[in-house]
């Protein structure tokens, strides 16, 4: 027996304020056919798709039921997720009905406009790619740039800890600035094999 489910989701008190909290989209849901009892919701913060009742949702969801929702951001966090939601459930024989954007399942036109979807959400990925990799070149031409985790202790506090070392010992230049003695020791010692080279290299 075909079923029609609805899926609604907040993430923000903000969505209540505005008029989007989970009382507009159940109406919304409700008034295009989703049966009342079947109508999944969630209240989450997180950024993955890992929402507790949409995973139920989609365990449930049969060849030849229906699945509405209001916007397709309610189902998914980026075109890309969205898409590959939707390519799942149209290959499984789902209809889905998002609101603000019309009705996928697999008849030619719908696939034909899920292809349209799939090649703007690829581009939106590479996009996003692109800007990640200008963003890295750029802050590596920053100074005091250093690849990887952030680090605990800021250029300014090493060298004011080597200039320390220069008249008092490992344990009291820890205790003054509280940087660890294997840490100091680390950044001594690089600075030294950094100053051989420069050295070596003028030579």
């Amino acid at each position: 027996m075909k079923k029609t489910y609805g899926y609604i989701r907040v993430s923000t008190k903000s969505q209540e304020v505005n008029g989007f909290g989970l009382q507009a989209q159940k109406e919304a849901v409700i008034s295009h056919g989703a049966d009342p009892s079947l109508v999944f919701q969630d209240t989450f913060t997180g950024v993955k798709c890992d929402r507790p009742q949409f995973s139920q949702l989609l365990e449930v969801l049969e060849q030849g039921d229906t699945l509405i929702a209001s916007k397709l951001d309610r189902i998914a966090r980026s075109v890309t997720e969205g898409v590959a939601v939707i390519k799942k459930l149209v290959e499984k024989g789902v209809t889905i009905n998002i609101l603000n954007m019309g009705i996928f399942d697999n008849r030619p036109a719908n696939f034909f406009q899920l292809q349209v979807m799939f090649a703007m959400a690829e581009f939106e990925r590479e996009l996003i790619l692109e800007r990640m990799q200008e963003g890295r070149v750029l802050a590596r031409q920053r100074e005091g740039y250093r690849d990887g985790r952030k680090p605990k202790w800021s250029i300014k506090q090493y060298n004011h800890a080597m200039k320390l070392l220069q008249h008092h010992s490992y344990k009291e230049v820890s205790e003054i600035t509280g940087i660890p003695i294997p840490t100091l020791k680390a950044e001594r010692r690089k600075r030294k094999d950094a100053e051989s080279k420069t050295e070596f290299k003028i030579i």
